[in-house]
């Protein structure tokens, strides 16, 4: 460029330099996108696992309902008993289900709700922890994507501690 007049080459230098901010905009886009899909993503998991709990958490921390579940039999997915309820007036049954392992032994009795039909679920902390289960997984889910797809690490050690706390005291509370 030896042989340029001044303007040209300053013609030239604006040139180049709004043809590289242009491209710097759209890789900044693109990284802005791939931001909000990823945090799209973390809050449809956490969501999926707030939906998946809510309904057996709500079972098991109605007020209505409640009884005592004196196990007759119970395999690895369920316990099946009598139930008979804390209120009175309210009907006993003499078979109910209880979809979750136990892991008791016969004649055991568990704090329950009476939920659909024949369908009872524990009642209480150890419910609602029971019930949260899903919750608990979303959140360990959640926190690989925030630290490996946002770059948040220390969100992403909170979200995995708190998941992973919520299923430590479901296992203990079965």
């Amino acid at each position: 460029m030896p042989g340029m007049t001044s303007a040209r080459r300053i013609g030239r230098a604006v040139k180049r330099s709004r043809m590289r901010r242009a491209g710097e905009s759209a890789y900044g886009l693109l990284l802005l996108l791939r931001q909000l899909v990823l945090a799209g993503v973390v809050a449809l998991l956490v969501a999926a696992g707030l939906w998946a709990s809510w309904h057996p958490a709500q079972q098991a921390m109605a007020t209505g309902g409640r009884g005592t579940l004196t196990v007759a039999d119970c395999s690895r997915e369920r316990c099946t008993g009598s139930y008979a309820p804390s209120a009175p007036g309210a009907a006993p049954s003499d078979h109910v289900i209880l979809e979750q392992a136990l892991g008791a032994h016969q004649g055991t009795k568990v704090p329950v709700a009476r939920g659909d039909g024949d369908e009872v679920v524990r009642a209480g902390w150890a419910g609602l922890l029971r019930a949260c289960l899903p919750l608990g997984g979303a959140l360990l889910l959640a926190a690989v994507v925030v630290a490996g797809g946002l770059r948040l690490r220390r969100t992403a050690r909170v979200t995995g501690l708190l998941g992973l706390a919520l299923l430590a005291a479901a296992a203990l509370t079965m």
